[in-house]
């Protein structure tokens, strides 16, 4: 038996370090950093819980119970509703107003944690660069992990989380921080659309992303909202410092211990950002509720507060009635908000409509409206199960309300400032068409654009060694922002030549014996004379003639085979081309060739080769 082997090209083995997955250390250290975040403000809440338990002269439970109450605070900051068991009616009462202070602890260490995940690695040798999808799921999948431990270790203790609350606020808070903080940390970047999101609606949202209308509705709208926020602080202070007495007698009469005071004293404080959102709140007419049947707003207050808890914050409230000019000036907080979103919403340009400002301004109103809505749906919730089921500002009231009042406020607002802006100056039209030349704020322009081309025309271009520098405008006779003398009278050319103003720099008109070429003109000296001749000119001015060219303000240094002279300058054109020859020089602009003399442009404005010819015009 004859066994054949046939054999072939054999294929590329795959290296074992290709096959198996290396794992990441960089993506461990950012899981590792999430569960520190996490373990961070853990940390932070049951050091302080267990130091007021061991100040306090009565604790009713031991060390696990303050552990099992940090954790369920630690939920709480995170928008999770608790849920309070031992309560006199024996029925479980939630817990769900969500200190907005305390909302601040994990927010900056989830996203402190994710900037940190970002910054590693350089790229250079074995240090590997994590995309920024890995180190946002990297630091998510850690600080969710220790949440869940979280949560289930505060389920044993007095006031465990609801698990369905706290299902979704944690992961909520979380994915919000670390995308954040992921974003930022790469430079705030507009990143390319996912895959399933249609071309025509990426490059919509692209476009209108990129107009400066959605940028100022943003700017103006956040104002808005600051001033509002603003005035609830003002309200707030001023009824605690109207309700004084009631105020200090709730404090007192709470605790007796200093360890108690503290602790209500450290929740007040964290309570203080909600007390400026239900002021806002106050403000814009709308108002809170108090309970089941009590609301509380400028026109007065209604239903009874008999059911609210002994607090300091609850006993700066109005008392129960119709309201008075004092609550009624609460109403002046919306007013100066909805004129700080017109205010805003006015771009400084000229060339901007009234309807386009108008657009703008409506806008921002309901970006405001949003944030509004936003911050007071964070800053209420249930405090019982029956009387208390309703506490705090209603989200969509509120938003409503900064909406009305921003829009009918703003707009009017808008477009006045929009008008004052772009007024005319008085007296412009009669100076502009008296002369000009000495149009306001023209000759301040036109000498600072002078000055920047100044600085190239000092270096010749050529580069030769005999180049001669211009003559300085100062030099000629002419102040700062003057024109100086006339390159010529009309008619001095000769028949067929081209006043200034009607060429363009560096173009020739058919039939034209002359042409206006822009400034600064290399010229060939063959012969170097060391006293050029001049010719008189009308006017009183010199004019150099160097190889039958007449220059305007050139000095000629003995010895120079070039002359760089400043312009525009007016050459003749033998036959007078419709198309002159282009000659291509170093940058990639194309120089005009008149006569066989090349003519450097110099570039008045960055990225502009040229400029019109501005001259004199008598004045009649």
């Amino acid at each position: 038996m004859t066994q054949v082997t046939e054999r072939g090209t054999s294929l590329p083995t795959v290296p074992p370090a290709a096959v198996r997955r290396r794992r990441s250390p960089a993506a461990a250290a950012c899981v590792f950093g999430g569960a520190v975040a996490a373990g961070l403000g853990l940390g932070f809440l049951a050091v302080l819980v267990i130091v007021l338990w061991i100040s306090s002269p009565y604790p009713d439970s031991g060390p696990g119970g303050a552990l099992h109450l940090a954790a369920g605070l630690w939920l709480l900051a995170h928008g999770t509703e608790l849920v309070r068991y031992e309560t006199l009616s024996g029925v479980p009462s939630p817990v769900g107003v969500t200190p907005l202070l305390l909302v601040a602890l994990p927010v900056l260490l989830v996203r402190r944690a994710a900037r940190l995940g970002s910054a590693q690695g350089d790229g250079q040798g074995d240090d590997e660069v994590l995309p920024a999808g890995v180190v946002f799921s990297a630091v998510t999948c850690g600080y969710l992990g220790v949440g869940a431990l979280a949560t289930v270790y505060a389920s044993g203790g007095p006031m465990p989380a609801d698990p369905l609350s706290a299902a979704w606020h944690v992961p909520l808070v979380a994915v919000l921080a670390a995308a954040g903080g992921v974003w930022a940390a790469r430079g705030r970047p507009l990143g390319e659309f996912p895959g399933w999101v249609p071309a025509r609606l990426a490059g919509g949202v692209r476009r209108a992303i990129a107009r400066p209308r959605y940028e100022l509705a943003l700017r103006s709208g956040a104002a808005g909202a600051l001033v509002l926020l603003g005035g609830g602080v003002l309200l707030v202070g001023a009824s605690l410092v109207w309700h004084g007495a009631e105020v200090r007698g709730s404090f007192l009469g709470l605790t007796g211990v200093w360890s108690g005071r503290f602790a209500v004293l450290l929740l007040a404080v964290t309570l203080v950002p909600n007390a400026m959102v239900w002021g806002a709140a106050y403000g814009l007419g709308p108002g809170f509720a108090l309970g089941a049947g009590a609301t509380v707003t400028p026109l007065g207050s209604v239903g009874s507060h008999a059911a609210l808890p002994r607090f300091p914050l609850l006993e700066a409230m109005p008392g129960v009635g119709p309201g008075t000019p004092l609550t009624w000036a609460a109403l002046a907080v919306p007013v100066v908000a909805g004129l700080a979103v017109g205010w805003f919403a006015v771009r400084r340009a000229r060339e901007v409509s009234y309807g386009e400002t108008a657009w703008t301004a409506a806008l921002g109103a309901v970006v405001c409206g949003v944030l509004m809505a936003g911050l007071t749906a964070v800053s209420a919730g249930p405090l019982g199960s029956r009387e208390l089921v309703r506490f705090g500002p209603v989200w969509w009231q509120v938003g409503g309300a900064a909406v009305v009042w921003a829009a009918v406020l703003a707009v009017p607002v808008a477009v006045a400032v929009h008008g004052w802006r772009v007024r005319p100056v008085r007296g412009a039209r009669a100076v502009h068409v008296a002369d000009e030349w000495h149009d306001s704020g023209v000759r301040e322009l036109r000498w600072a654009v002078l000055k920047e081309a100044a600085v190239p025309m000092v270096a010749s271009p050529t580069g030769g060694a005999g180049a001669v520098e211009p003559v300085a405008a100062e030099s000629l006779g002419a102040e700062p922002g003057e024109a100086g003398p006339p390159l010529a009278e009309p008619g001095v050319g000769g028949p067929g030549a081209v006043e200034p103003d009607a060429v363009e720099p560096g173009a020739v008109a058919d039939g034209a014996s002359q042409a206006v070429v822009p400034g600064p003109v290399v010229l060939p000296i063959p012969d170097a004379p060391s006293e050029p001749p001049v010719a008189a000119v009308p006017g009183g001015s010199g004019v150099s003639v160097v190889s039958g060219v007449p220059v305007v303000a050139a000095e000629l240094v003995p010895g120079a085979s070039q002359a760089v002279v400043p312009g525009p300058v007016v050459l003749p054109v033998p036959d007078a081309p419709s198309e002159p020859p282009v000659a291509a020089v170093p940058g990639g602009s194309g120089v005009p060739v008149v006569s066989g003399v090349p003519v450097v442009a110099a570039e008045l404005v960055p990225g502009v080769s040229g400029a019109r010819v501005l001259s004199r015009r008598p004045t009649a």
